[in-house]
């Protein structure tokens, strides 16, 4: 009798384990697929920024506003439309600095800025995340869009840096567009050269490290750029610029140097800067906001606010930066008035914004 009992017993709990660990089965099936790790085809995305700087809305009329806005648009949705159709995040970059590069209102390609002696000198990189190829050029003056130099100089040379008339040369063998300086050419950017050279004059002996520094921080910097995650999970950024109004010997600034301009990696972020070139370049920006997230563990959000909010401006500089990393979050940071700037994610929303207050 006793043997019965017990084996009854047994029979119970083994029963009441078994329903229990169902249930506990079909819980642990419930959180696993709430918490279903999303991939890079529903997170992939899209960010441009056209220069920051004092950009004021009190200075904006209606109708420049509105035209701003509207190349914004346009341009990160040549790059969106490319990622939604499966392509990749390097072709998604180029193609939308191109539509930036042929538009006056920007300082690269066709909307570039004077040099001192009233030239254009033109500087572009782009970086593959995948991989870390990277490719540039800096002070070219017939090359329509820089951009695809800089691609060209990645893909097909064992170089990632060309400048001035060897760049210009390669441009000749890869077929790239070429054309007579008198493109760049526009009433705008002539006018703004003028009244800084103006300033010079006025201030004839004054010309210390202070006096320039003064003239720089009143500029608005309009270099281009884009950065894009696509959905094979791959990261890309680029950056394109006509540099800065009245530089002269020959200067280059941030956005052909690897590591400040543009960087992308794909275990961390991809980065295009626009700002003060020179402390960009002594804070290597870009690459400073991957290696915080690499190092440190911070998130993209966290690094981007640190070295745009208080490493720059501790060195003496000013700027943003536009970033995705690779989960599809995003930054657009800036320490200045404004900054163009767009961003579209998987779902194909839309966010234009100029001003810091939006």
């Amino acid at each position: 009798m006793k043997k019965i009992i017990i084996g009854i017993l047994s029979l119970g709990i083994f029963f009441s384990c078994k329903q229990q660990s169902q249930e506990i089965s079909e819980k642990t099936e419930t959180v696993v697929q709430k918490t279903e790790v999303k991939t890079p085809k529903d997170n992939f995305g899209i960010v441009i920024h056209g220069g920051a700087g004092t950009i004021l809305k009190k200075n904006m009329t209606p109708e420049k506003e509105a035209a701003y806005r509207a190349k914004l648009e346009e341009a990160i949705k040549v790059g969106h439309t490319i990622l939604n159709n499966g392509g990749t995040s390097i072709e998604a970059v180029q193609k939308t600095i191109n539509i930036l590069e042929d538009s006056p209102l920007f300082n690269a390609g066709k909307g570039a800025v004077f040099t001192h002696h009233e030239t254009n000198e033109l500087d572009a990189s782009i970086m593959d995340g995948k991989t870390l190829n990277a490719g540039a050029v800096a002070g070219v003056t017939t090359v329509k869009n820089p951009i695809n130099l800089a691609f060209e100089v990645m893909e097909n040379s064992p170089h990632v840096l060309l400048s001035g008339k060897g760049a210009e040369t390669f441009a000749k063998e890869r077929e790239i567009t070429l054309v007579d300086p008198s493109y760049f050419f526009t009433e705008r950017r002539m006018n703004t050269l003028k009244k800084v050279k103006e300033k010079e004059l006025q201030k004839e002996g004054e010309k210390t490290a202070a006096f320039y520094d003064a003239d720089i921080k009143d500029a608005k910097f309009g270099t281009v750029g884009c950065v894009a995650l696509d959905k094979n999970g791959n990261l890309a950024a680029g950056t394109s610029t006509g540099g800065m109004t009245n530089k002269k010997w020959n200067r280059i600034g941030d956005s052909p140097i690897i590591g400040a301009g543009t960087y992308a990696k794909n275990a961390t972020c991809a980065v295009s800067s626009t700002g003060w070139g020179e402390y960009f370049i002594r804070a290597m920006v870009a690459h400073d906001i991957s290696a915080m997230m690499e190092y440190k563990g911070v998130s993209l959000e966290e690094a981007a606010k640190e070295v745009i909010q208080e490493k720059v401006p501790a060195l003496g500089g000013n700027g943003g930066i536009v970033a995705i990393d690779h989960e599809g979050n995003i930054a657009m940071e800036f320490n200045t008035a404004g900054m163009y700037r767009a961003h579209m994610d998987a779902n194909g929303k839309l966010n234009v914004a100029i001003y810091k207050e939006n």
